[in-house]
């Protein structure tokens, strides 16, 4: 078992690193780019239609109540505390939440690139309930 541990602890020293940031954050690029830098200029539209009034709309929650639960199960305690520690503890200071900016508009174009994923690999809804 300890060899085991061994071999484990040194994938996890090459794997969890600086090749995982790099590889993350180029990833992130280059979705930015081959999306066209959706995620800044279709800001404005995502947020029109998450405080529209949704009039005819199907469903008992609103768009904003369900963008809420999403990005709760999505970004979780664990980001908001890792912000104040990174800003306070770790003394990173400002730079710190410049660089934490910077990575989330690269997940970003990240998140939007795995959604569109699943909506096309999705079978219909009326497939999984019958």
């Amino acid at each position: 078992m300890e060899k085991f541990t061994k071999i484990l602890e040194t994938i996890d020293g090459y794997v969890w690193g600086i090749p995982l940031i790099v590889l993350i954050m180029a990833v992130g690029i280059f979705l930015t780019f081959r999306l066209r830098l959706l995620q800044i200029f279709h800001l404005p539209k995502a947020l029109k239609f998450m405080f529209q009034n949704e009039n005819g709309g199907k469903g008992e929650i609103s768009s904003f109540a369900a963008l809420c639960t999403a990005l709760s199960a999505t970004i979780g305690t664990g980001n908001i505390v890792g912000v104040a520690t990174a800003i306070g503890v770790l003394s990173g200071g400002p730079g710190a939440l410049l660089w934490m900016w910077i990575a989330a508009l690269l997940g970003m174009a990240t998140k939007y690139s795995e959604l569109s994923l699943i909506h096309i690999s999705e079978p219909t809804r009326h497939s999984l309930i019958s």
